[in-house]
């Protein structure tokens, strides 16, 4: 058998020498094959030259096999790939012959997005989605640096953040996507600039105001999804009731010094709301803020980044989300659980009719 090899290889060597195209030089390997199993199939057992090609043909028959199997996959792939550019020069001209229609992704964007494409769970569709989706981040802080940024260099078309807060030194040690001489600036337009430098192919609308009653249902219905990053309450029941009336999944996370935590809040498609799980605010100096207990630096960094990760399977469609899971994650000790979550009845956002008509709204 290792004569065989050998003279195949010599057929390969000096057809390569002399220029000879490749596909004439597995024709000459091929022809080299069929000789051997012929000699195989007609020599009787025992032959000389049979022993010193291996003696029997089923190992050569297999080896043919194989080799075949690898270019017929290799001629499939290729009829795709040219499918895909048909299909792709389609979309750019237009079925119609309308040369000014544009692709919907540059080849920079493609090379970009070119880890979230290869991914069998996102691919071209997932991009696309990702592309076409438009969420807003309430929150420009600890959690919402993260948030923004990887929703950002995942694509996300359109990028909406609210705050009314401004750039202050003490948030320099966990708010990464503002920067020592953005002090003093809007935290809105700090992340807008962060969010463009990173990925210039998305569109960001920044809100420098504080969320209140009287803009949530109009902003809330110009986006698919929700992020809360907040750190009041105020805010998150305000966050969850509109959301909820909405049917918009909201996505929300919390930090307490040394643990944070995120759950998807999507009454509409079967998982409880933030009030099913929080009914009532904790007293005042039950629930300190980051500024009065402390948070570990890199502590929003983690939680955010599972957020974005959240908002990403929801917009594609992959995996599994939080939906009536909590996520809770202990940086101290290195440690994460997951408990489940049901809708409570009595809920006064997405409880019954009947129920939710006899309780005041939280907001």
């Amino acid at each position: 058998m290792m004569l065989v090899l050998i003279m195949a290889a010599v057929l390969w060597g000096i057809g390569a020498a002399l220029g000879t195209p490749r596909r004439l030089r597995w024709g000459m390997i091929g022809v080299l094959w069929l000789a051997v199993v012929g000699l195989h199939l007609l020599l009787p057992q025992g032959h000389p030259l049979r022993l010193a090609t291996g003696e029997s043909a089923a190992l050569w028959l297999m080896l043919g096999g194989a080799v075949a199997i690898g270019f017929v996959y290799r001629a499939g792939l290729g009829r795709l790939r040219a499918r895909a550019r048909a299909k792709e020069q389609a979309d750019a001209t237009g079925r119609n012959g309308d040369t000014g229609r544009k692709p919907l992704f540059s080849e920079a964007e493609l090379d970009r997005y070119a880890r979230h494409i290869v991914l069998r769970e996102i691919g071209g569709p997932g991009q696309k989605a990702l592309k076409e989706a438009r969420v807003l981040v309430i929150g420009a802080g600890g959690l919402g640096s993260p948030v923004l940024l990887y929703l950002a260099a995942a694509g996300v078309g359109v990028i909406g953040v609210i705050d009314d807060d401004e750039v202050d030194n003490s948030n320099l040690q966990r708010q990464v996507i503002h920067r020592d001489e953005d002090i003093g600036l809007p935290k809105v337009q700090s992340a807008a600039a962060a969010m463009h430098a990173q990925n210039p192919h998305v569109t960001v609308r920044p809100y420098q105001r504080r969320l209140t009653p009287e803009i949530a249902q109009e902003l809330f219905a110009d986006y698919d999804l929700i992020l809360d990053g907040t750190d009041n309450f105020a805010t998150r029941y305000l966050s969850n009731r509109i959301a909820a009336e909405l049917s918009i999944p909201l996505i929300s996370g919390a930090l307490s010094q040394w643990e944070g935590q995120l759950s998807v809040f999507d009454p509409a498609r079967g998982a409880p709301c933030y009030q099913c799980i929080f009914p009532e605010a904790p007293a005042p100096g039950l629930a300190p803020s980051c500024s009065e207990a402390g948070v570990l630096g890199p502590l929003p960094g983690v939680v955010g980044a599972m957020m974005a990760g959240e908002a990403i399977k929801i917009i594609t469609g992959a995996g599994q989300a939080l939906r009536g899971e909590m996520l809770i994650y202990d940086a101290l000790y290195g440690e994460s659980r997951k408990i489940g979550l049901s809708p409570r009845e009595t809920c006064p956002i997405c409880g019954t009719k009947g129920e939710r008509d006899d309780k005041p709204v939280a907001g």
